[in-house]
């Protein structure tokens, strides 16, 4: 492609937006191939430390987005889409910009790539001239988000090639990358043998101290936990014959209040088994109770010097691994086993290896690895020639991220707990092989009767809180239902001191028998002129999906309550909010929704789709879905 002026860059500069550190994997990749290709100069830049109106000075631009829930953009990229919708930006404000962008999204869900596809065109708006068309990952997809990204990097470094030759002199290396380059780790680590004066004891400090010097969470910026709360309640809600396993958790604070609102999510750090951790440090090697510091390289040493003295105090190896580094749950990414081929001393096992990051390989690397949902631990341990330093483990090894929570609880009528719904994950893989998931399996391990402090944090959610005179149709099969307990919770805690709107809610599960999830808190609320009571205008509407020859789910009794939903649409506040799966689920009940409109509020078929965007432009359907 020969652009219509060809800048002298003095870089190629990547900017990503991450959520939760996919994107961060993708660009730091663009990186890697881009030095490897001989590129004189490249940075790494997160979209939200990088000023927007600077835009116009560079030549050459990688953009790596990713996406969250149903198409917003990443948190990091907020303030950054903002300045590019400014309406003063002319057409000619970027038209020296040569731009790729690759997008990191879930075609189960709403609106697949929405900010990558957004950004292109705006970009495209704003003069800017495209190297290559937009690349979109799709973890549907059998190699997930790489699938779609090792051919757009391709042809990436072909088209950058010819549009700028110098800046990519050793393209083959960068098309190839399964040449024998290692190259340094861009940590360094420095140990001690002794533990410093200012050792840690507070838990609270501990974990902020040890996340803060991880560069894997350098993106997170996440302080210490707001709050370390006992679990007081673990509560089965489905039957033993159940093939789930749903629990109902109470996390109190017995000394304060807790400030949180309805709609929120909670984050909780899991903990790893703590003999998995000593496995891996005893498998790499390492010192458990030496104190370390890790600092990237590329800080300036004389400040490096006085950051670690004056910010940063060193902490304990084996404290570190088990805060910070996902040993024992996450699968490790395919940089991972490309550095470990360096590593390797025996034969076969370099042959493997490298057949694994190469590209006849990944297919088979992904059956290996992701399919298998294999540990750190678990591929080191099947590779033991390889003994990799502590620093490219440190850099490599995927991090220990927060699990999320919606909040099934009301403040007003538990001011000192955090209730949640959590489903305990467990899978077979095709080797059959049984999978648990870290977080909710460690919680369901948990006693009350016993000391357990969880670390955690409260962020505002999706959903946000209504005022008690909105009317509500609620839509939460499953674990869905969880956000909605705290919406009724809080209504009914209104109801007794001020008038407040009615509720419908769809819940839907398998059987009525083994996973009615909160069967008692719903009927409660459904009579006596409680909020979900007819009486009160409102209703809750349960779908058995299994009870039945013919199976029933949400959308099929949100089609026969047609004539109730309408009556609470066509209140001028009224809103919608859908929670839980993200596979059909959201569609089906959007379906169901436009038949309630054309059959019985008389919409023509045309009309209804603009009155759903309208809805959602305001606020007033809102959907939360997760995987």
């Amino acid at each position: 492609m020969a652009p219509s002026s060809s800048p002298m860059p003095g870089r190629l500069l990547v900017l990503y937006a991450s959520q939760t550190g996919n994107a961060i994997d993708a660009a730091e990749r663009v990186v890697r191939e881009a030095e490897r290709g001989g590129c004189p100069a490249v940075d790494l830049l997160s979209m939200d430390s990088f000023n927007p109106s600077c835009l116009p000075g560079e030549g050459y631009v990688v953009f790596v987005v990713s996406t969250m829930g149903q198409g917003d953009p990443p948190d990091s990229m907020k303030e950054f889409w903002k300045y590019l919708r400014r309406k003063h930006l002319g057409a000619r404000w970027l038209e020296r910009l040569h731009y790729a962008v690759f997008g990191l999204g879930d075609s189960s869900y709403g609106n697949y790539n929405l900010p990558a596809k957004m950004l292109d065109k705006r970009l495209l708006d704003l003069g800017a001239e495209q190297i290559i068309p937009k690349g979109l990952g799709n973890d549907q997809h059998s190699l997930g988000y790489e699938g779609a990204l090792d051919p757009w990097l391709m042809a990436l470094w072909k088209s950058l090639n010819q549009i700028y030759p110098s800046l990519l002199p050793r393209i083959s290396h960068a098309i190839h990358s399964s040449l024998n380059i290692l190259g340094d780790a861009k940590v360094e680590v420095t140990y001690y043998s002794a533990p410093q004066d200012s050792t840690i004891s507070d838990p609270k400090t501990l974990i902020e101290r040890a996340r803060s010097i991880s560069p894997a969470l350098k993106c997170h910026n996440e302080g210490e936990p707001q709050l370390m709360l006992q679990m007081v309640t673990n509560q089965c809600l489905t039957k033993g014959d159940s093939d789930k396993d749903v629990r109902h958790f109470e996390l109190e604070d017995r000394c304060y209040p807790i400030s949180y609102q309805v709609g929120d999510v909670l984050e909780i750090l899991p903990s790893q088994n703590p003999s998995a951790v000593d496995d891996f440090i005893k498998r790499c090697k390492l010192d458990p109770e030496c104190y370390i510091m890790i600092q990237e390289k590329s800080v300036d040493k004389l400040s490096k010097g006085s950051h670690m003295n004056s910010l940063v105090d060193p902490i304990k190896l084996k404290t570190f691994v088990a805060l910070t580094m996902d040993v024992t749950s996450a699968s490790p990414r395919r940089y991972f086993f490309e550095i470990m081929s360096h590593f390797a001393t025996d034969e076969n096992e370099k042959e493997k290896l490298q057949y694994f990051t190469s590209p006849e390989g990944r297919n088979d690397l992904y059956s290996y690895n992701q399919k298998e949902n294999r540990t750190v631990l678990e591929v080191l341990e099947e590779f033991p020639s390889v003994h990799m330093p502590f620093e490219w483990l440190v850099q490599l090894t995927p991090p220990l991220k927060k699990r999320a929570f919606s909040i099934s609880s009301s403040p007003l009528v538990h001011p000192n707990q955090i209730h949640l719904t959590v489903s305990v994950v467990s899978w077979r893989t095709p080797l059959k092989r049984t999978r648990h998931g870290l977080c909710s399996t460690w919680l369901a391990g948990l006693c009350p009767s016993e000391e357990n402090i969880i670390p955690c944090w409260i962020q505002r959610g999706s959903l946000p809180p209504p005022r008690p005179s909105i009317p509500l149709v609620l839509i939460g099969p499953g674990t869905g239902c969880a956000p909605f307990r705290t919406f009724v919770e809080e209504r009914a805690a209104q109801s007794v001191a001020e008038p407040t709107a009615p509720i419908l809610f769809f819940f839907g599960c398998r059987n009525q028998d083994n996973d009615f999830l909160y069967k008692e808190f719903w009927l409660n609320h459904a009579q006596d002129q409680g909020v979900l009571s007819l009486e009160k205008g409102g209703g809750f509407f349960v779908a058995f999906s299994r009870d039945q020859p013919q199976k029933v789910y949400v959308q099929d009794k949100i089609k026969e309550q047609g004539a109730r939903v309408l009556n609470m649409l066509c209140s001028e506040e009224a809103a919608i909010y859908v929670a839980g799966s993200s596979t059909k689920m959201p569609a089906d009940v959007t379906v169901a929704l436009k038949e309630v409109l054309c059959q019985h509020g008389g919409f023509p078929k045309k009309d209804v789709e603009g009155w759903l965007t309208k809805l959602k432009m305001g606020g007033r359907f809102i959907i939360e879905t997760w995987s």
